[in-house]
């Protein structure tokens, strides 16, 4: 009986796992420019009906270029 419960845990807890929803990715740039001064935008994206760990990837992928000064990308999955 106990392997039959902890068969049904394990499966159960795998369904959940890749389990699809909207994810929210949130991204905070802070530009530095080369005569002085700064700027900070924050940009946020949803992604819809995605596993975990591929929002995650997405998020942390997103690059920003910037000539002129410094950028710094800070990215979280919300």
């Amino acid at each position: 009986m106990k392997k039959v419960l902890l068969f049904v845990a394990v499966v159960t807890a795998a369904s959940f796992a890749s389990c699809k929803k909207d994810r929210v990715c949130t991204c905070t740039d802070t530009s530095t420019f080369t005569g002085g001064g700064s700027s900070s935008s924050t940009s946020v994206v949803t992604y819809t009906s995605a596993k975990k760990g591929d929002a995650r990837a997405a998020c942390l992928s997103s690059t920003t270029t910037y000539t002129g000064g410094t950028t710094t990308r800070d990215c979280s999955l919300n």
